[in-house]
């Protein structure tokens, strides 16, 4: 949890924007930029420190990604002028998207070794930490820049808290020992969420279709929750009608629903089963795009974006457990570390597609949102065809013992 709220930090970069702006003369597309090379670059950092963190363990991963995506922050700080710009997409965005993943992807393999018997609440308690980044994150930032007339110099202080935050926090990570089992715990009688028998390689994972099928559940979920994260705030002020303070402080409350979603969702899943818990999160989200363009009372958009930012924290908490029950924990880091790359895919559509369909529409989110709803009804059909990779001809895996 430590350090996912540091590296959860990254979803505070709206408070950014505007003194950004300010400061440099940039334009909006300008200055979310370095937000989205970060996002962008995140799967990089979990599929080569998931292969590492599988082969060395998670500890020196954590520390060696934590410390990357720290100093990326603090070499942010450097940025003095507008025609630095490159500067901040190498640093934070490059160097600290990176470090990002390679940090995020740590804890999510480790504990579903750990916790066996609870894969969905464990790994979603760990991404919570990563949707609560922002909520304490932003007032903070907000702070620092109130006091500075140099922006950029609050990345500084906010690296050096991050980097203390991941130090204290990775030091203590380690895999179980050899042979390690929760006692009176089967697969067979751990719920609804019941576990394949196989441990499957990277290799072998990456040559069944259940992988691809898993990866492109979590990319559809992502962006249709992200399409609503990236205008929560400008859509709040146009469909509901209230104030920019007010939309502000709508969007500080809706970060907790995604933190929330990511232990709620994947502890729900323990009990009814990953793809129930995928066709709910699509269902909910599907449902709620099509009423929001018509939410004009502000009470009535609030809990629609709740519900769809509580679906969207759902699918990280509840995908990490899904990878390890269909290709085992051994090899958890690299497997799921590779499927990051839906996080970059669907931040990158899911805001382009509302973008664009928002202008061609003549300023109105009714053409996007409900573009989104149909998207999120398409894609129900992928988790009742995504079974266990155990039928005849998917690859014959080996079994492993996870190593000390």
């Amino acid at each position: 949890m430590l350090v996912q709220l540091a590296l959860g930090a990254v979803y505070a970069w709206s408070v950014f924007n505007k003194p950004l702006q300010a400061e440099f003369g940039w334009s909006k597309a300008e200055v979310v930029l370095p937000f989205e090379v970060a996002i962008g670059t995140i799967f990089i950092g979990s599929l080569v420190g998931g292969r590492i963190q599988d082969r060395r363990g998670p500890r020196p991963v954590a520390l060696g990604g934590g410390i990357l995506y720290a100093v990326g922050t603090m070499l942010a700080s450097l940025v003095s002028s507008s025609d630095q710009l490159w500067l901040l997409l190498l640093t934070y965005g490059v160097l600290g998207g990176i470090g990002l993943g390679a940090a995020y992807i740590t804890p999510i393999a480790m504990l579903s070794k750990w916790f066996p018997d609870r894969r969905g609440l464990i790994t979603g308690i760990a991404v919570a930490g990563f949707g609560f980044g922002a909520v304490i994150t932003a007032p903070v930032a907000k702070a620092l820049l109130a006091g500075t007339d140099h922006k950029t110099s609050v990345f500084l202080p906010l690296g050096i808290g991050y980097l203390v935050a991941v130090l204290l926090g990775a030091s203590f990570f380690r895999d179980p020992p050899a042979g390690y089992q929760v006692p009176g715990f089967t697969p067979a009688v751990g719920g609804r969420a019941v576990a394949g028998t196989r441990v499957y390689t990277f290799g072998e994972a990456l040559r069944t279709r259940q992988w691809y099928l898993l990866t492109l559940i979590l990319t559809l979920n992502v962006t249709c929750g992200i399409a609503l994260i990236s205008q929560a705030a400008d859509a709040a002020q146009a469909v509901a009608g209230v104030g920019a303070a007010t939309a502000a402080g709508l969007v500080g409350v809706l970060g907790l629903f995604n933190g929330g979603g990511r232990v709620a969702w994947a502890w729900l899943s323990d009990r009814i089963g990953r793809m129930p818990a995928f066709i709910g999160m699509l269902a909910l989200q599907g449902v709620c795009f099509l009423i929001l363009p018509h939410a004009s009372a502000f009470w009535l958009f609030a809990v629609l974006a709740a519900l769809v930012y509580l679906a969207y924290g759902g699918g990280f908490g509840t995908m990490p457990a899904t990878a390890a029950d269909y290709f085992g924990t051994p090899n958890a880091g690299a497997i799921y570390g590779a499927m990051i790359v839906a996080w970059s895919i669907g931040g990158v559509v899911g805001p382009l597609l509302t973008a664009l369909l928002y202008d061609a529409s003549g300023k109105s989110y009714t053409l996007p949102f409900t573009v989104i709803g149909i998207l999120a009804f398409v894609a129900l059909v992928l988790p009742p065809i995504t079974r266990l990779p155990t039928a005849a001809g998917e690859p014959r895996p080996h079994f492993q013992t996870p190593g000390p």
